[in-house]
Order: C-alpha cells, then sequence, then structure tokens
C-alpha cells in the first residue's frame, strides 16, 4: 500500500508539473484571466488576468492516475463522481465568469440545484453498494448516533458545505492547495484504517496533483485553480468522509476550512442585524491581509493551523 500511495503522489506530481506551463500558454491565449473583486485588499489587484481554471490539470492528473491504479472499484468511481460533479459545476462557473464576461457566474441556486442531485445521486448508489449508514460517529467519544431520515439532509450539507469552503478558502496564493494537501494526507491514513485502498489512492492521487500545482500557484501565483479546483476538492472531502465514516472527524481536520466559511456567516450575519462587521473583511484570510500580515505569513500561519486540525483529527478517529 505504502509503494502504491508513494507512486500515485509522485506520477501526479510530475504530471501536473509539466502540464502546467502548457496550460498557462493555452490560457493566457485565451485570454482567461482571474477576475479580482474590486472590495478586496488593494495588492490583490496585480492578480487581475492571471491564467485560471488550473483545477482542470489537478482532477484530470489525479483521476487518470487513480483509475490506472485502482480502475475496477467501485467505491473510486462512487468518490469520483462527486469529485468531478463538484469540478464540472466549477468548471462551468469558472467559464462563464471569464469566457462570458459574466461576474458572478452561475447563480446560487443554480450551484445548490446540482449539488443536490449529485448529493441524491451518491446516496442511492451508496446505498446499492452498502455503503450507506445513517450513524455519525462522535470524535473522542467513540458514540455512534443514528440520525435516521436525517443523514441525507447530512450528506447533501457535507457537500455543499465544504465544495463552498474550500472555495472560500482559495483566496490567497498557495492557500487552498496547501490546506488541501494536509487534509488529504490525513485522509490518506484513514482510508487505510477504515479498509479502503482505493479511497487512500485517490487521495494520494490529489495530494501530489495539488503539490505539483502548488509549484505554480504559491506567492506570486502563476496559475489559480479556479471554481473547477476548490469545488472538486470541497466535494472529494465530504464524499472521501462519508465513506470513511469520518464525517465528524473531518469537520475537525478541514478546520480551516471551517472556519473560513463561519468567519463569512458571522460576517454577514453580523452585519444584517447590527450594521457592523466583525472583521475587516471576510473571509478569515482577508482580515489578516488588511491587518497588515503578508500573503506568505496568512498562508504558512493557515498551514499550521490546518497541520494541528489534522493531527487531531487522525488521532481521534484512530482512538
Amino acid at each position: 500500500m505504502v509503494v502504491q500511495i508513494t507512486t500515485a503522489v509522485v506520477v501526479t506530481f510530475l504530471v501536473t508539473i509539466i502540464s502546467c506551463p502548457l496550460f498557462i500558454n493555452r490560457m493566457r491565449l485565451l485570454q482567461y484571466g482571474q477576475q479580482i473583486r474590486e472590495d478586496g485588499p488593494a495588492r490583490h489587484a496585480e492578480k487581475a488576468g492571471t491564467p485560471t481554471m488550473g483545477g482542470i490539470i489537478i482532477l484530470l492528473a489525479a483521476t487518470v492516475i487513480s483509475i490506472i491504479m485502482a480502475g475496477r472499484s467501485p467505491v473510486l468511481y462512487l468518490l469520483l463522481l462527486i469529485t468531478l460533479g463538484c469540478g464540472l459545476i466549477g468548471f462551468l462557473d469558472d467559464y462563464f465568469k471569464i469566457a462570458r464576461s459574466l461576474s458572478l457566474g452561475l447563480k446560487a441556486r443554480t450551484k445548490l440545484a446540482g449539488e443536490f442531485v449529485l448529493a441524491l445521486i451518491f446516496i442511492l448508489l451508496a446505498r446499492f453498494m452498502g455503503l450507506y449508514s445513517s450513524e455519525l460517529i462522535l470524535p473522542f467519544f467513540n458514540l455512534a448516533i443514528d440520525i435516521g431520515i436525517f443523514y441525507p439532509a447530512f450528506v447533501f450539507l457535507m457537500i455543499t458545505g465544504f465544495s463552498n469552503s474550500v472555495n472560500l478558502t482559495d483566496g490567497v496564493d498557495g492557500l487552498a492547495a496547501g490546506t488541501s494537501v494536509i487534509s488529504l494526507v490525513a485522509l490518506i491514513i484513514i482510508a487505510i484504517m477504515a479498509g479502503f485502498p482505493e479511497a487512500a489512492i485517490l487521495c494520494a492521487a490529489l495530494a501530489g496533483a495539488c503539490l505539483g500545482f502548488l509549484v505554480f500557484n504559491r506567492h506570486p501565483a502563476r496559475l489559480f485553480m479556479g471554481d473547477v479546483g476548490s469545488l472538486a476538492l470541497g466535494g472529494a472531502f465530504a464524499a472521501l468522509a462519508v465513506v470513511t465514516k469520518s464525517e465528524l472527524f473531518f469537520v475537525i481536520i478541514g478546520g480551516i476550512f471551517v472556519l473560513e466559511a463561519f468567519s463569512v456567516i458571522i460576517q454577514v450575519t453580523s452585519f444584517r442585524l447590527t450594521g457592523r462587521r466583525v472583521l475587516l473583511m471576510s473571509p478569515l484570510h482577508h482580515h489578516f491581509e488588511l491587518k497588515g500580515w503578508s500573503e506568505w505569513r496568512v498562508v504558512t500561519t493557515f498551514w499550521s493551523g490546518s497541520l494541528f486540525f489534522a493531527l487531531i483529527g487522525v488521532l481521534a478517529y484512530g482512538r
């Protein structure tokens, strides 16, 4: 298993670092560049026009290599269904924003509808494959709580929650990709402990691809992953957590993503109720940028936090 995981990481890493320069040149020819929010940190203005949608390379590399290495596994195809399905939603969002010059991309309700359909298909297939369980294991207590008919709604919440949380985290060079690598390493360990080697291989392939992508996404970024990458990674996290029955454990492992999402919720709620903002700007990483932190300091601090959360989550799962 160690050899397979190492191979998946190394091969996808190499495929990604070879493919990204070609992809960057192609995006420049098409003039598909990143649009920067006008109310964001002023220093982000220089990022406008940077090639985006690099998540396509991450997904292609990880999908091909994981299928080659574990292609006969129904579990792998189930996980890829959500990963690539969320990636497709992200791709359409990117396409309408960039190629069609629609600043808002897909409407929120359209994204939610697509994620709802994916969650429904995922649940039905999981039932058919004998992977469905409405029990949730409480971290640290080793207690299982059966939430019964509410579990499908919980799965939908996991998919929408983490896909959009990773998307929110993707606002500083290297932040989403780096935190995703850390979360994926944690999920490799959990997948092995849970007895799903094919899931571990997919995690390894995604981790290797994200590492290769980081070569071009580190500050100053030459390529952004776009929604096609961030939504796909978040969807993959949710699907992996459901299959390995580590749903609540991943809430800990993905603590940075959770904090980023809650920072937006708190900011919006506070402003609507009181007219005041709790943070200088949301998501959370922008708050620290406006406090004068460099991008590198923000990224390394959040990576450190992600590593801490991952260690706690894995230790809790292994008890």
